[in-house]
């Protein structure tokens, strides 16, 4: 009997040995076999977007498609998030390999400023500016509103409180001489904007998104708006003093019957993880660039990709793999 149990004992620790090796236990990384039937080198990447109903999801998809179907062993997929902030997050612990950003809130946690006040966040870089944000500044018509400083002592809404926009209406106020104490400061969202102003509850308001909006343009269908221009020394100041800006034109007719104004835009950026291996940022920025035309297919931001305007507004170093491209492209 004692025999017996010693036999079942040894081979059931067989039995182990071979389960274990079967299952690959010691399996070797992907792409560092050798010989015949060597495996694919293989990339599963995740990139952070925003949420479900606004562009970052969406357009990160585009891209995420795009990056399977012309690099060789790319996974990547698209992962809806918190937009920013979160995604910057995410690259620092890891938990993404690319993200769609602000540019502007990019910088701010580089830096440790703004809403990351002596919390800086690091662990990224860049890869390329994608489309802008334009700050636009909207008054009553019938206040003959004609520069910002004219803002003085009117209901404003400044976006949400510890926003983005809100950092952006700070920043542009101070331009002009102004504090939020010098207006009617009021923190509400777009949406919110837009119905106040509609209900002459508000005199102007700030929104940072993509030209056109569609809560200015729900106005334009009852009444005209006035489109708040900068210019001058003013402007020159703004763009000097941070690099994140750009200055953008809102056509005349976007919202009603308002002419061109001069407005500045931050810009949609896609980040990413340091630890991204170089070659694979490289093929990246490269399949980014040279497949536009099929990005523009599929999301109509795509068409505002420009590899011209790729590096305006970029205020973090670059990745490796991405100045790589951007030299043999002639920019850097």
């Amino acid at each position: 009997m004692k025999k017996f149990k010693v036999f079942l004992t040894a081979l059931l620790i067989l039995s182990l040995v071979f389960s274990f090796a079967a299952c690959g236990g010691t399996e070797e990384p992907a792409g560092e076999g050798e010989g015949e039937g060597e495996a694919p080198v293989s990339y599963n990447l995740i990139l952070a977007t925003g949420g479900t109903s606004g562009t970052y999801y969406p357009y990160g998809g585009a891209m995420a498609a795009i990056f399977n179907a012309n690099i060789e062993g790319m996974n990547c997929t698209a992962q809806s998030s918190g937009a920013s902030a979160e995604n910057l997050r995410l690259l620092n612990s890891g938990e993404a390999d690319l993200a769609i950003v602000q540019n502007d809130v990019m910088d701010y946690a580089y830096n440790g400023i703004e809403l990351f006040e002596g919390a800086a966040i690091d662990g990224y870089s860049a890869i390329a500016c994608l489309y802008p944000e334009v700050v636009q500044i909207v008054a009553r018509p019938e206040l003959n509103v004609e520069s910002i400083a004219d803002l003085a002592g009117l209901r404003v809404s400044i976006g949400d409180a510890g926003s983005g926009v809100e950092t952006n209406a700070i920043q542009i106020l101070a331009a002009y001489g102004l504090t939020r104490d010098d207006i009617d400061a009021r923190n509400l969202s777009f949406k919110e904007s837009g119905s106040a102003f509609q209900d002459n509850q508000l005199d102007a308001f700030f929104v940072t998104a993509g030209v056109p909006n569609a809560a200015i343009q729900e106005i334009c269908v009852t009444k005209e708006v006035t489109m708040i221009s900068l210019g001058g020394d003013e402007l020159a100041g703004l763009l000097e003093q941070y690099g994140y800006y750009t200055e953008y034109t809102i056509p005349a007719g976007t919202y009603g019957e308002a002419p061109d104004a001069t407005a500045v835009s931050i810009m949609a950026t896609l980040a990413v993880s340091d630890a991204l291996d170089e070659d694979v940022v490289y093929n990246i920025t490269k399949t980014l660039f040279e497949k536009q035309a099929d990005l523009a297919a599929q999301h109509a931001k795509g068409a505002e990709l420009s590899l011209e305007k790729a590096l305006d507004g970029i205020s973090i170093p670059l990745h490796p793999g991405a100045q790589k491209y951007y030299e043999e492209a002639g920019l850097l």
